[in-house]
């Protein structure tokens, strides 16, 4: 596990730099738009940037919110189960989640070869294959996330005690 832990804690610094910068310029974006538009000057990109910033935070956070197993699951059905049905159960979750982020990269890679020459419409200098370019990164991003966590959620199901919850009760 120690080589997975190497490839965690980097993957993990740089999804939530990636994810704090993205918060940050869309915050400042939606101010500086409501700022420009109180004083009676729109701003004509705002709605189209502020779309496809909110479309990036989504994509890379979730990327991160796998990395850090804080994704919606059933642990008290989990839990319940027995530990083989529960050990099958991790990994036909598992395997669902990993196919369709790979069916999604796969097709987001297509999507972006049929835009290949379409641009925003308020920015016509930017390529929107560059703003869907989110789509397969973060598929691809979440798989290896979920392949990186795949051990300690093994680990869990066959304990039958999510290691959070054990840690927090005095154990490891």
């Amino acid at each position: 596990m120690p080589a997975l832990s190497r490839l965690r804690a980097p993957l993990e610094r740089l999804l939530e730099a990636i994810t704090l910068a993205l918060m940050t310029a869309m915050a400042t974006v939606v101010v500086v738009a409501v700022v420009y538009r109180k004083l009676g000057a729109s701003l004509v990109w705002y709605d189209e940037v502020a779309s496809v910033m909110l479309a990036w935070l989504t994509y890379y956070g979730a990327a991160l919110a796998a990395l850090k197993r804080a994704h919606i699951g059933f642990p008290g059905l989990l839990q319940a189960m027995p530990p083989r049905a529960r050990l099958a159960a991790v990994v036909a979750g598992e395997a669902v989640v990993v196919a369709f982020f790979l069916l999604l990269a796969w097709v987001g890679w297509e999507v972006l070869e049929v835009l290949e020459t379409e641009t925003l419409v308020s920015l016509p200098w930017v390529p929107v294959r560059f703003s869907q370019s989110v789509i397969p990164i973060g598929a691809a991003l979440f798989v290896i996330a979920e392949f990186l966590v795949l051990p300690e959620a093994l680990a869990e199901a066959r304990a039958g005690v999510p290691a959070s919850a054990g840690a927090e009760a005095g154990g490891s």
